[in-house]
């Protein structure tokens, strides 16, 4: 292929001019496009970003194509998805933090009509496309939500995979074939002798292609494949895991080292490059076997996921379409820091019923339980890998995967948005380039500029009667033959309230509420050595420059990401809570976090008169979720009280409920004590332990029903059918 002589600027424009390869080439057909995101993964875990990771075939990919050094993702995984899918910044699209409405436009959590995705662009091009795989940009992801932003709905002609961003791969939660919500046991077109889901993901994304060369032979396609490895809970079969015993018992330190010598080796950092500092001791470490064991299911997740890849890089190899398929892969965050399922959730109940094949996973936390009847065991000792675990990581590991950058998942540092990006298209890479390194820095907005560019497309000023948003990024096309990008906008980032700007080598970033710091990304890439005070003019320039940015894009205000449904914000940042003493609820009602009783540090007392009506499951009240929250409920005839703090369990298990009319009160005293009546009868329970409910839950409260992630022992929304005569929830005075 001839070298591209001709560059495409993605600005905010609605026409853009022909595609670069055209210049080259007028005869050539565009090519079919595949963007392939891997999840909570670190910049050092793959074996061509110098880990110690099993993955050949993108290690192949990576030969045969072009790394890039330094491109970014947003530093989470709903952003990074939103930005990714529109070319512009998340907040723009609407998913300014996650699948919430915070009352701000730029944080609706779910994709608006300003904005329009790749899909949507490129069937204007005579594209075909598909989409397998993880969502995660709209707030509706229960059977009976507002579907309008779902694949189908924006752009995708087939879609297999899960509208939610987590759960347990064995049984996904919100697993859907198109628009219809389906099972591992019902779904008519897929039946595997094993269900996992990485599996699952890359067989139906051979089976789309697989149509596409039956139905549309002559016609390109763009695909996005979201694999939802490797993001907790640490699941994969174990012959997987077996294929790492041993690898990680020496501890964080020695893979930390070696990685660090390989990206020096690889050339991916400079020989003078620095390691950001370790975070955990091994020889601190209690249970140093199940510390190993989480790394050792993580890499083997990892591992899977790339023969997965393998093998849909095979599927385009036997079709012929290879040769002209771009590939793209990369990652939406670093890795992650979070502790989910690293406190135990208990030994569960004795008598736990099997899902039947046409019950919905909605669960994306525990407590919940495997189809089978299981319960989903968490915690310290829990050797995860199989389908009744549930345990993520943790924060040392995730800095490992982080080599050797600063932060995880969440910040703006290094470590939360420094992804590898690998570009392999035989008929589009020159011989020359292949296996080179590209050092140009990118960010996601860029890829759908790079889609619009090689696919002939058009980005809209207007499309199905609403205004588009310009787009943001510059393509990446010229790049894959050594050319310069010519961007002339810098990147710009914000989450949570960590923000971020980078022009040429300097980049200037900030925790939430934390003062700026000014790093030479040439020379200090991990970060460590701030020249804010020695470069205030530097300082000043771009903060500037992020500031328009912000008030441009959406951002603005900063505390947005904290605020309720309608947009109420305390002083202090925080979402503003309900000061109400006394609440009087009624069936069916639903209190959004910043309605609800204010229970967080607080004694709280719920009166809720009901009759079973022989009914001996239900919820009669909850508020707040798996991590933190409160539910009252029945459970095989018996009156149950559990409490949840930072996802520790503690239930009260009460009387059998004869037939008639009762009175449950339950709640925590003003001495941090979880209790329990029915009627008269107060329960006695072993082994509470005090404390009251350390934040008031970010979850709704529900009358009748538990609509978010389940408080306790059941599976959601295990509503009451009996009958609710009258709930009252006081927060009482302090002792």
């Amino acid at each position: 292929m001839k070298t591209i002589t001709r560059l495409l600027l993605v600005s905010g424009i609605a026409t853009l001019l022909a595609p670069v390869w055209a210049a080259a080439d007028e005869k050539k057909t565009p090519p079919n496009i595949i963007i392939i995101l891997s999840d909570d993964m670190g910049y050092s875990d793959l074996g061509c970003y110098g880990g110690e990771i099993r993955t050949p075939h993108l290690d192949q990919l990576a030969a045969e194509g072009v790394r890039f050094t330094q491109f970014y993702n947003t530093g989470r995984c709903c952003p990074t998805r939103a930005s990714l899918l529109t070319g512009l910044s998340p907040h723009q699209a609407g998913v300014g933090h996650m699948t919430e409405d915070h009352g701000y436009d730029g944080y609706r959590g779910t994709l608006n009509n300003h904005c329009v995705t790749i899909a949507e662009v490129m069937r204007s091009a005579g594209y075909r496309t598909y989409a397998c795989g993880k969502w995660h940009v709209s707030a509706a992801d229960k059977p009976d939500s507002d579907n309008s932003a779902w694949p189908l709905q924006r752009g995708f002609e087939k879609y297999y995979g899960t509208i939610r961003g987590a759960g347990n791969y064995y049984d996904p939660a919100a697993l859907c074939r198109g628009n219809k919500f389906i099972t591992p046991l019902n779904d008519p077109e897929y039946k595997p002798e094993h269900y996992y889901y990485t599996d699952a993901i890359t067989d139906n994304a051979i089976q789309f292609i697989q149509q596409h060369a039956k139905e549309t032979p002559d016609k390109p396609f763009f695909f996005y494949v979201a694999y939802t490895a490797a993001h907790w809970p640490m699941q994969a079969p174990e012959e997987e895991v077996a294929k790492y015993k041993g690898q990680y018992d020496g501890g964080y330190e020695p893979i930390r080292a070696a990685r660090l010598a390989r990206l020096k080796e690889l050339g991916l950092l400079p020989a003078g490059a620095e390691m950001s500092p370790q975070f955990g001791e091994w020889h601190k470490v209690e249970d140093k076997a199940w510390e190993a064991r989480c790394m050792e299911v993580y890499a083997a997740m990892i591992t899977r996921m790339d023969t997965g890849i393998g093998r849909i890089v095979d599927e385009l190899k036997a079709d012929g379409r290879l040769d002209n398929t771009l590939i793209l892969f990369l990652q939406d965050n670093g890795g992650c820091g979070e502790d989910t399922g690293r406190k135990s959730n208990g030994p569960g109940p004795e008598k736990l019923k099997p899902r039947g094949p046409d019950e919905l996973q909605l669960s994306v936390f525990p407590p919940m339980f495997t189809r089978e009847g299981k319960w989903v065991r968490s915690g310290p000792g829990v050797m995860p890998g199989p389908a009744d675990t549930y345990v993520a990581y943790g924060k040392a590991w995730a800095n490992v995967s982080d080599t050797p950058f600063r932060e995880y998942k969440h910040f703006i540092h290094e470590g939360g948005i420094s992804t590898p990006l690998i570009a392999h298209w035989p008929a589009g890479i020159p011989t020359e380039r292949r296996g080179q390194l590209e050092t140009q820095p990118g960010q996601l907005m860029d890829l759908m500029a790079t889609c619009v560019d090689l696919g002939g497309a058009k980005y809209p000023a207007e499309f199905k009667g609403q205004t588009i948003t310009p787009a943001e990024g510059t393509s990446l096309a010229p790049a894959f033959t050594g050319a310069k990008l010519g961007r002339t906008k810098p990147l710009v980032w914000e989450h949570e309230g960590n923000r971020a700007i980078r022009e040429d080598q300097w980049k200037l970033v900030a925790k939430e509420n934390k003062p700026w710091e000014l790093y030479d990304i040439n020379a200090d890439r991990s970060e460590l050595h701030d020249l804010a005070s020695s470069e205030p003019e530097m300082v000043k320039r771009l903060t500037a420059d992020w500031d328009a940015w912000a008030k441009r894009a959406q951002v603005l205000p900063m505390e947005a990401w904290r605020a309720n449904a309608k947009g109420a914000l305390a002083k202090s940042g925080a979402a503003r809570l309900n000061n109400t003493r006394r609440f009087e609820l009624k069936p069916g009602d639903t209190l959004e976090r910043g309605e609800a009783p204010a229970v967080g540090k607080s004694a709280f007392r719920a009166t809720v008169a009901f009759d079973a009506s022989g009914q001996k499951e239900g919820v009669l009240l909850a508020q707040g979720g798996s991590k933190n929250g409160y539910a009252l409920y029945l459970e095989d005839g018996r009156l149950v009280f559990s409490v949840r703090r930072d996802g520790d369990i503690v239930t009260i298990q009460g009387d059998a409920v004869p037939a008639g009319a009762h009175t449950a009160i339950a709640g925590i005293d003003a001495a941090g004590l979880p209790n329990l009546r029915l009627d008269d009868h107060a329960a006695i329970a072993e082994k509470v332990t005090k404390g009251f409910l350390p934040v008031t839950p970010g979850e709704a409260l529900d009358v009748g029903a538990d609509n978010g992630s389940s408080v306790g022992p059941y599976q959601g929304p295990n509503e009451f059918k009996g009958k609710l005569n009258s709930v009252l929830v006081e927060l009482l005075p302090e002792k």
